[in-house]
């Protein structure tokens, strides 16, 4: 016998997005549900490096990127745990001059969002860091970044919304999403049919899919980072690092274990994805020229994930411009981890209130499309996560 649930909010995928929108709608008074084809925090939001940074990101993204970082100084408060989050600095490392004129540039650019961008001299990067190798030949530091563990904080964005009554259904694959006059109908084989009047599409990388159905395509790659971390070593570096231009990057946890990520994987499947041993070999010699004291470690496990990659970079985020009632999360191209918290609650500002004050303009889907419609009713379906 089918199951049938009536609830205010739809939501797809359970990733640190759609998991963190639950939550804050719950918070709001809305009912939600919330279908994940795995479990929750199972895909890129919970493999990824666990980067916690603000610096770097486009100009564009620094409003919603500073809303999330005052979520996550709250994680205790929201999600019952801190997800081994802390505040360690993030330094952005130059290996040439140009790099160095690049920081710098980056920094006279962003000083409104008050992120306090230090730039580091040779000598001062020497003194700060004797650890790093000498490629590096000056930096930028971001004391306010950060990291945390993925593995940690995004089940349990999904697991406090089920404490607030979020219906949280893992292992539920969504087979059809139809509309079906002003509310839309979601359904996952015979077992489940839900309801709702708003639908927040937040499925990753495979998220397109779902905006297909309501007229809305995009050009969404799908991109696989090689990731290792190493044995635990004594504790020798205390900042989340990250490369100018791109390259490797690297942080250590407390247990001594540094997680390193950097290049590219291949996909197995549309599902699964793992690291080639060439691009492996490279990012570890890239990985030892700025750090030596890896030269002889072991890596203990690698593995990779699936995201999404739109051409600019940029996510999609926002209303639908063809369907009243459906919002889309995606395409955040590696960088979604730090946003999540601040992207759920966006997401909950447009349930609720039809807008956002944390601008997200440059988000719309509408810039892939020359002639947006609006759709009020008609069927769309098919199957889709």
């Amino acid at each position: 016998m089918m199951e049938r649930i009536t609830a205010d909010v739809a939501i797809v995928g359970g990733g640190i997005m759609g998991a963190s929108a639950a939550l804050f709608l719950r918070r709001m008074g809305f009912s939600v549900v919330l279908l994940e084809r795995d479990l929750c925090g199972s895909r890129s939001s919970g493999v990824n490096y666990g980067g916690v940074r603000r610096q770097g990101r486009p100009v564009s993204q620094l409003p919603l990127s500073q809303r999330a970082q005052g979520l996550w100084a709250r994680l205790p408060e929201l999600i019952g745990t801190d997800g081994e989050y802390v505040q360690s600095g993030h330094l952005k490392i130059a290996r040439s001059e140009a790099d160095l004129a690049s920081l710098e540039s980056y920094r006279e650019r962003t000083q409104q969002f008050g992120m306090d961008l230090r730039m580091l001299s040779t000598r001062a990067l020497r003194e700060r860091c004797p650890w790093l190798g000498r490629a590096a030949v000056g930096a930028s530091l971001c004391p306010g970044d950060g990291q945390a563990n993925p593995r940690l904080v995004s089940p349990a964005f999904a697991l406090a919304a089920h404490r607030l009554g979020a219906h949280i259904r893992e292992q539920t694959r969504v087979d059809e999403v139809a509309r079906d006059g002003d509310v839309f109908v979601l359904r996952s084989g015979d077992a489940l049919e839900v309801r709702a009047k708003h639908l927040l599409n937040c499925a990753g990388a495979w998220a397109d899919r779902i905006a297909a159905q309501f007229g809305e395509t995009v050009p969404m790659e799908s991109g696989h980072p090689e990731m290792a971390v190493t044995e635990p070593l004594p504790v020798f570096m205390d900042l989340s690092l990250g490369v100018e231009g791109g390259g490797v990057y690297a942080r250590q946890v407390a247990r001594g274990n540094c997680v390193i990520g950097g290049g590219r994987g291949y996909a197995l499947d549309d599902q699964r994805a793992r690291v080639q041993r060439s691009g492996l070999a490279g990012l570890m010699q890239q990985t030892v020229e700025l750090l030596p004291a890896l030269k002889n470690a072991h890596i203990i496990r690698t593995w990779s994930g699936t995201e999404g990659y739109l051409p600019d970079r940029l996510p999609v985020l926002g209303p639908s411009a063809t369907t009243p009632g459906l919002i889309h999360a995606f395409g955040f191209a590696g960088g979604g981890f730090q946003l999540g918290p601040g992207v759920g609650a966006v997401l909950a500002d447009l349930v609720c209130e039809g807008r956002s004050t944390t601008p997200i303009d440059a988000f719309s889907i509408q810039r892939f499309s020359a002639s947006p419609r609006v759709t009020t009713t008609g069927p769309a379906s098919a199957t889709v996560v």
